[in-house]
């Protein structure tokens, strides 16, 4: 397949490329950086990375709602990199045919860069297989420190705009962007429209600033992401503080945006897209479960995680594309989550399952056997409070004022956020965010935020921003 610039008129632009490409989703997923699917050699990318959100769990989240999927952030020169293959097929597995087939699609490819030349190369090698590239802007973790990518880029402005504007004149399919936002609103929406002007025809705005991470996650400023949506010409996609379905429409309203994006919500709920209503549409057909084994509240729907998780590792096994049964294993300790500090004798044996090389289907067996003992224990469970009525099963946390749902349905995981000096904080307002985490030290950098690890072949003299220097030839919209 030719490659073709902007003058190609299959390229659609922006509110066309939205709409009649991906068909106006409106719940998107796009993986964590360190909780991402199927790309094996993520290890290579994040110590801590088993990538949990390629062909499987796209198509289990595909089911409960998601209308466009982001795979994994690829490292795009090990992508292209022809001694590299192994990785490449390990990272979007083109010969299977399976990423980025019919059963796949809509599907941006992500990737995280800072040269442009690399960039495009990957992009042209993904570009016949997905309906847009995306640079992954967002990145908070110390492995895009210490590669100088994702939002350790967020200063050098003209790099930035080089990497989308490249891909932007010289790829067949639309570049679109994810990025954080900056402390102040001004100069989110002056880096927003820089975005824009360079190319980017979907911006992904997360309303969390940099250091905004793990325990010190906090908030996400909705009101930074509206400011970003009034500023731009371009679709909005709004991401950050959705633990519910109930969350979807407030932040829709909020912001303005044209969609949503969940992460890590998806991880512990893939069916945090769905209504209460669509409860008897996903219900699962099993006679011997009690009345109360779906919960539809006000918060949307919850399905036993015990049923996600078989219909994931089916999933698992139906596929050709290889996928790590450490990966396999993440999602279920994610989403049995609310089940494995009661049930602490399966915890252990599902972390204790090992596989060899070749034989990962008798892995995926031993953890259907652990997911089914656990499902018979869910049942009892339920059954033994099937008198009460559900809202007196729902109790709030008191750490972090958010409900919690009976331990046999699939649900958030919200983490006690702590302040400067490590205490936790109960119930942060947005206003306070930035107070609590304004030192380095409380973002968990074990080093000062600006400082990094670059990679050597790139030059990383950072230009001035557009307010700083009048010499600054970045063009940005009016």
């Amino acid at each position: 397949m030719a490659e073709a610039g902007p003058s190609n008129p299959q390229k659609l632009p922006g509110y066309d490329f939205f709409q009649k490409v991906l068909g106006s989703p409106k719940y998107i997923v796009a993986p964590m950086v360190d909780q991402s699917e199927l790309v094996r050699a993520s290890q290579t990318i994040s110590a801590n990375s088993d990538n949990l959100w390629r062909q499987a769990w796209r198509r289990l989240s595909r089911k409960y709602g998601a209308q466009l999927v982001y795979t994994p952030m690829i490292h795009a020169k090990m992508f292209a990199e022809g001694e590299r293959k192994p990785y490449r097929n390990e990272a979007f597995n083109i010969p299977k045919g399976e990423e980025g087939g019919p059963g796949d699609r809509p599907l941006i490819v992500q990737f995280c860069a800072n040269d442009p030349d690399w960039l495009l190369q990957a992009a042209r090698i993904v570009a016949p297989h997905c309906d847009a590239v995306d640079i992954n802007l967002g990145c908070p973790q110390d492995i895009a420190r210490r590669g100088h990518y994702g939002s350790f880029l967020q200063d050098e402005w003209e790099t930035i705009y080089n990497l989308i504007n490249n891909l932007h004149k010289n790829l067949s399919i639309p570049v679109t962007a994810k990025f954080r936002v900056f402390p102040t609103v001004e100069k989110t929406v002056q880096y927003a429209k820089m975005l824009e002007s360079a190319g980017a025809q979907v911006l992904t705005c997360h309303g969390r600033i940099r250091e905004q991470r793990g325990h010190h996650s906090g908030l996400a400023d909705w009101e930074k992401i509206r400011a970003v949506k009034e500023s731009v010409t371009v679709p909005v996609i709004a991401n950050g503080n959705l633990l519910f379905h109930s969350d979807i429409e407030n932040c829709l309203a909020a912001t303005g945006a044209d969609a949503v994006m969940s992460a890590e919500g998806n991880l512990y709920n893939p069916a945090i897209f769905c209504s209460a209503a669509s409860a008897l549409t996903f219900a699962p057909d099993d006679p011997s479960a009690p009345s109360n084994w779906v919960i539809a509240s006000d918060t949307g729907l919850h399905l036993p995680h015990t049923v996600l998780a078989l219909e994931y590792l089916a999933i698992v096994n139906s596929l050709e594309t290889w996928t790590s049964p450490s990966a396999v294993k993440g999602h279920l300790f994610k989403l049995l989550r609310p089940a494995m500090s009661r049930e602490t004798d399966l915890r252990e044996q599902l972390g204790r399952v090992r596989f060899t090389k070749g034989k990962e289907k008798e892995a995926y067996a031993k953890y259907e056997d652990i997911v089914r003992k656990m499902d018979e224990r869910m049942k009892r469970d339920a059954r033994a409070v099937v008198d009460r009525p559900i809202e007196e099963l729902i109790t709030i946390d008191p750490e972090t004022g958010v409900k919690v749902l009976p331990h046999w349905v699939a649900q958030p995981y919200t983490r006690p956020l702590l302040d400067i000096n490590g205490k936790k904080v109960n119930n942060l307002k947005v206003s306070q965010v930035a107070d609590a985490l304004e030192p380095a030290e409380a973002c968990g950098a074990k080093r000062a935020v600006s400082e990094r690890t670059p990679e050597p072949e790139v030059n990383h003299k950072r230009p001035k921003l557009a307010e700083e220097s009048a010499g600054f030839s970045i063009p940005l919209p009016a």
